[in-house]
């Protein structure tokens, strides 16, 4: 079953309480603050000593393009590398999290925008953050930002399970669970996301979606790939923005964008 622990909601107010009010869910990494500045980098790196440890258990010799390779492919077939690693190599999920994410302290790592808590606070609506990022990890981002108050949950990936099976974003199975769970219809629920196929598949459910990309560096995850230098918006994106903080002057179109499924995409 899909589980989530709650953090101290937000105060309500008659717009939030509204049954028309959306529900927002906010992605962690590169989307609430820059991951690709520092702290990317250095999980990437550890994810590289880890894949690499074992992918050379069997006593083969391992090269970088090896690790680079599995990561790739893990990426594009699952969805997130993690899954491939416990599918193919058996490995256990929290090591696997506990040791790419041991970076040590966060703060000298974190770069994020300034107002971000304002922001949160003027859009209507609850707000839960969705990450595939661990549950540690992610806990401790969002208080060094001030923004713990502003989540009414907090769903990392350890709480990503439905029947027993690990199922990340962008798991349309594991999105589905989450908006019985909250007892929300998806047309109701806004996804704010730096990364497309996280998007498309909440899209296809009738999620509406904003793109967020002044964070992205790279279009693979293994930091090798750059980015086109024009970011074309998908048809299943309804608003594509810089920052967050051009959230609330996209309301209107948000707001427009309500409809059912389209599974075309």
């Amino acid at each position: 079953m899909l589980q989530s622990f709650s953090l101290p909601a937000v105060a309500t107010s008659s717009a939030i309480s509204s049954l028309h009010a959306p529900v927002w869910l906010f992605d962690l990494d590169n989307t609430l603050h820059d991951a690709s500045h520092a702290i990317f980098p250095a999980i990437s790196a550890n994810m590289n000593t880890y894949i690499a440890r074992v992918l050379s258990a069997g006593g083969e010799p391992c090269t970088q393009e090896m690790v680079d390779a599995a990561r790739r492919g893990y990426w594009q077939r699952y969805g997130a590398t993690l899954l491939g690693m416990i599918r193919h190599h058996q490995v256990c999920a929290a090591d696997f999290l506990q040791q790419t994410h041991d970076i040590g302290p966060l703060e000298a790592l974190l770069r994020a925008e300034r107002g971000l808590g304002r922001l949160l606070r003027r859009l209507p609506g609850r707000k839960i953050l969705l990450t595939n990022a661990p549950n540690s990890y992610s806990t401790e981002i969002v208080r060094r930002l001030k923004l713990h108050n502003h989540f009414s949950h907090h769903v990392a990936i350890e709480h990503m399970h439905v029947h027993g099976q690990l199922r990340p974003k962008p798991s349309k199975l594991m999105l589905r669970r989450l908006l019985r769970k909250h007892g929300v219809a998806a047309h109701r629920c806004i996804l704010v996301e730096d990364t497309l196929a996280n998007l498309r598949t909440a899209r296809q459910l009738g999620v509406r979606t904003v793109w967020v990309t002044q964070y992205l560096k790279m279009s693979d995850p293994i930091g090798k790939a750059p980015l086109p230098r024009t970011l074309k918006c998908p048809g299943y994106v309804n608003v594509k923005v810089k920052s967050v903080r051009q959230l609330p002057m996209r309301l209107s179109k948000l707001r427009s964008q309500s409809r059912r499924p389209n599974n075309n995409y």
